[in-house]
């Protein structure tokens, strides 16, 4: 019996996040449907800010038009301030958690993703946030993308064992 409760350890430990999420309660069906809203609202707000546009994404890689990298750092400059004030004002979750910010290592294997995701971002045009609404905008070959961004995930989690920290 010992030998099986040693084994479900040894599973559950390949299986922790390096990114725990520490909410304890959970959300019911009411909580999840602000998530939805939120993500439709973000949705619009890609199609309008023109962040989903293929010729943009373009733009960006070409050095041709400063608009995506205003996107970006506004959204750097965002983050950084919620969090600064997160974490001064101790603001708690909508259920009354408090919110936990774990320490993250440097690993080489970063680089190396990021520029598979930057190569990937240049070619399709597209980056996992805006793919649904590029797909709801009706740009449906983009369906090809999320497909492979799918497929690239499942890779990742099938070789990490085999490549280099």
């Amino acid at each position: 019996m010992n030998y099986i409760k040693k084994e479900i350890t040894k599973q559950e430990e390949l299986f922790v996040c390096e990114a725990p999420n520490d909410m304890k309660k959970p959300e019911g069906i009411t909580g999840n449907l602000k998530y939805l809203v939120v993500g439709i609202m973000f949705g619009i707000v890609f199609v309008k800010a023109e962040i989903i546009s293929w010729f943009r994404i373009q733009e960006m890689f070409r050095f041709q038009s400063f608009h995506m990298y205003g996107v970006i750092g506004s959204a750097v400059l965002v983050g950084m301030l919620s969090v600064y004030l997160i974490k001064k004002f101790n603001i708690k979750t909508i259920a009354g958690e408090t919110v936990e910010f774990h320490p993250k290592k440097f690993q080489q294997g970063q680089i190396y993703g990021g520029l598979i995701f930057g190569l990937g971002w240049a070619i399709t045009g597209a980056c996992p946030g805006p793919l649904f609404a590029q797909i709801g905008s009706g740009f449906l070959v983009v369906i090809v993308t999320l497909l492979s961004a799918i497929a690239g995930t499942w890779a990742y989690g099938y070789f990490k064992d085999k490549l280099p920290n």
